[in-house]
C-alpha cells in the first residue's frame, strides 16, 4: 500500500493496516452543491443550473425518433455464449434470487483469481484481494470516493471514459488530463489513415501532470474511445512516477480480452506496481451482458477494505444469478477468448472500410469497441455538429469525441466521431451502405 494511504488509514479510522504544458486542470467551482459538482464535472451543468442530457441520450434519442442506426452506444446486439446465459438460468432456477455476501460470492471471486493467474500470472487471496461490484462504473465510484478527498489531483488521459469526471468531480478532486496525441501515419494494407497506435501520451507531459498533490493515475487501457493499448514503456514511467510521488494507480480493464494483434499488459504486473495498484475490470464487455453489471476490482487487501467500505454503502450487493454465471465466462477455453477478439476485429474492418470510402479518415484500434474517424475530410470541422446532422444525411448516428474532453480541450478534438462496431455483421453492412450516401453527395 502506498505510504500516504497507510498514513491517511491509520489517521483517519485509528487502525493500524497490514502492508501488503500541455496538462489540463479542470475543478468545478467551489460552492456548487454535491450534484451541482458532479454535472458540472461531467460538462453537463449550463450556466442556468440546467442539467443537460448525457450525449449517450441525446443521440439515442435521436437515433429512435429517425430510425437510424444507432452506432453511438457501445452495447453488443447479441448475446454473449449459451454456457454463461445457461448458468444464469440455472442459478434463477436453483434459488440464487437474494443478496449475496457483500464482497461478492466466492464462487466468482474464486473464479476472479484464476483468471489473473492463468492470463497474467498475478496470485491472489480470493477472500481478500477481490471484490465483486456493480459493474466497472461502480469499481470506479467507490474507488476514487475511498481515496481522493477535496483538493487532491486525479491524472488521467484524455480522452476518458465520461465517468471519471463526474466521479472525480463529486469527490471534490480536481481532474488533471495528459493528451494523447494521434499521429496519422498509413498503416499499408490496413483501410484509414492512422492507427491508434499512434494514439500515445507524450512522456514530458505525463512527468508534468504528476506531482505530490497526485493521488491518483487512473489508467485505461485498453482505452475507451480510443482503442489505443498502452506500451510496456508509459507503464513503466506511471509506475515510476506513482513510486515518486506516492500515488495509487487505479486501472480500467474492462477490455482486456478484446485486444487485435497487440498484447495488453496489466500494470498490476510490472515491478513495483502491485502494492499501489487497484485494477478494474468486469464481465460485461467481454461476455456481452452489459445489462448485467458484474464487475470488479483485484488489489491488496487493505486496499480492497478501504473500497469496500464505500462501496458497500452504494449498491451494497448486486446481480446474485449472474455471478456465477460470470464466473462460469471467466473459465471458459482460450478458444472462446481469441475468437471473441477475432470475430470483433473483422467487425473493426467491415466498418472501417464503411467509413473510409464515405470519406473519413480512419484511427483504427487496437483494442474495444470503437473506431474513431475524422470528419475534417468531409468538410466537417464539428463532430458533434456532424451527429446531429448524421441522421439526416446517413441514417446512422455517432458520438462526438468532445463528449470525452474538458471544454477547454475540445478544439484539439473537434472533427472527430466515435462509432461503435460491436453490432451484427449485417447492421454494419447496412451502416456502410448509408454512410456510403456521404461520398456521394
Amino acid at each position: 500500500m502506498p505510504r500516504r494511504e497507510l498514513r491517511c488509514l491509520r489517521q483517519r479510522t485509528g487502525t493500524t493496516l497490514a502492508y501488503g504544458e500541455s496538462v489540463s486542470d479542470f475543478s468545478p467551482a467551489a460552492g456548487l452543491a454535491p450534484w451541482q459538482r458532479t454535472a458540472a464535472g461531467a460538462g453537463l451543468l449550463a450556466a442556468d443550473g440546467s442539467i443537460a442530457p448525457t450525449i449517450f441520450a441525446e443521440m439515442s434519442a435521436l437515433a429512435m425518433r429517425t430510425g437510424a442506426i444507432n452506432l453511438g452506444q457501445g452495447f453488443p446486439d447479441e448475446d454473449g455464449p449459451a454456457e454463461v446465459l445457461e448458468a444464469a438460468r440455472q442459478a434463477i432456477a436453483d434459488g440464487v434470487n437474494q443478496y449475496p455476501p457483500g464482497p461478492g460470492m466466492p464462487v466468482l471471486r474464486e473464479a476472479i483469481a484464476a483468471h489473473q493467474r492463468r492470463w497474467y500470472g498475478i496470485e491472489l487471496d480470493a477472500a481478500s484481494e477481490v471484490l465483486v461490484t456493480a459493474g466497472a462504473t461502480e469499481a470506479l465510484a467507490a474507488t476514487l470516493l475511498a481515496f481522493v478527498d477535496t483538493g487532491d489531483e486525479v491524472v488521467t488521459f484524455e480522452p476518458y471514459y465520461d465517468a471519471y469526471a463526474a466521479i472525480i468531480a463529486r469527490a471534490g478532486g480536481v481532474h488533471r488530463t495528459v493528451p494523447l496525441h494521434w499521429t496519422r501515419e498509413p498503416r499499408a494494407g490496413e483501410p484509414g489513415a492512422g492507427s491508434s497506435a499512434g494514439w500515445r501520451p507524450d512522456h514530458d507531459e505525463l512527468r508534468a501532470a504528476v506531482t505530490d498533490r497526485t493521488r491518483v493515475i487512473l489508467v485505461n487501457s485498453p482505452h475507451n474511445p480510443t482503442g489505443a493499448v498502452l506500451d510496456t514503456e508509459t507503464l513503466a514511467l506511471i509506475v515510476e512516477l506513482a513510486d515518486r510521488h506516492d500515488a495509487l494507480i487505479v486501472t480500467d480493464e474492462v477490455y482486456e480480452h478484446l485486444v487485435f494483434g497487440a498484447a495488453h499488459t496489466p500494470i498490476a504486473t510490472l515491478p513495483g506496481a502491485r502494492e499501489r495498484t487497484i485494477s478494474i475490470s468486469s464481465g460485461g464487455k467481454t461476455f456481452s451482458t452489459t445489462g448485467w453489471k458484474v464487475g470488479w476490482i483485484t488489489a491488496p487487501a487493505p486496499l480492497v477494505t478501504a473500497v469496500l467500505a464505500v462501496k458497500q454503502y452504494l449498491t451494497y450487493v448486486n446481480g446474485a444469478p449472474f455471478q456465477p454465471a460470470i464466473a462460469t465466462g471467466l473459465g471458459l477455453p482460450d478458444a472462446f477468448f481469441t475468437d471473441a477478439a477475432a470475430t470483433l476485429a473483422a467487425k473493426r474492418d467491415l466498418l472501417a472500410a464503411g467509413l473510409e470510402t464515405a470519406g473519413f479518415a480512419l484511427s483504427l484500434p487496437r483494442a474495444g469497441y470503437f473506431v474513431i474517424a475524422d470528419a475534417a475530410p468531409l468538410g466537417f470541422a464539428d463532430g458533434a455538429e456532424l451527429c446531429r446532422a448524421l441522421p439526416g444525411l446517413a441514417g446512422v448516428v455517432g458520438v462526438p469525441v468532445t463528449a470525452f474532453v474538458h471544454p477547454d480541450r475540445q478544439g484539439d478534438y473537434a472533427s472527430l466521431v466515435r462509432f461503435a462496431f460491436c453490432k451484427r455483421h449485417e447492421v454494419l453492412e447496412e451502416a456502410s451502405a448509408r454512410l456510403a450516401r456521404l461520398s456521394a453527395g
